[in-house]
């Protein structure tokens, strides 16, 4: 079994060691106690956790959801994992929607700038707010 330390730790995930410390204050890693080193010994286990928690945040998942969904990996309910990952794909679905909604807006503003060069610009005036009035 290989032991890191914090650094090794870190930088094996793609994180800084703060970044490490704050998952550990937010629960949702653990601290392992000081090795024969007088320094904490972190495993693979330590790692898989991080590798996890980067994933489930590059689905979309708030760290309050990634801690239950850690929580929930160990009483193997998987009725509310389900829940959590049904609402979650939903909320993909959402933005997504929403993000092509303003690509094409922006396509069509795109497409009146490309028209003349005269007047002012439709795509600047199109995310300038009106004055007061």
């Amino acid at each position: 079994m290989t032991v890191l330390t914090i650094a090794r730790l870190a930088r094996a995930a793609g994180l800084g060691v703060e970044t490490v410390r704050y998952y550990q204050r937010r629960g949702l890693m653990p601290v392992p106690r000081a090795g024969k080193t007088a320094y904490r010994e972190y495993d693979q286990s330590h790692l898989r956790i991080l590798q996890f928690i980067r994933s489930a945040q590059t689905a979309g998942f708030t760290l309050k959801e990634i801690k239950e969904l850690l929580s929930l990996d160990r009483t193997r309910d998987r009725d509310r994992v389900r829940e959590l990952a049904s609402g979650r794909l939903a909320d993909l679905a959402r933005q997504a929607q929403e993000l092509e909604t303003s690509r094409r807006a922006l396509q069509r503003l795109l497409q009146v700038c490309r028209k003349t060069n005269r007047g002012p610009c439709p795509i600047i005036e199109s995310f300038t707010p009106p004055p007061d009035a």
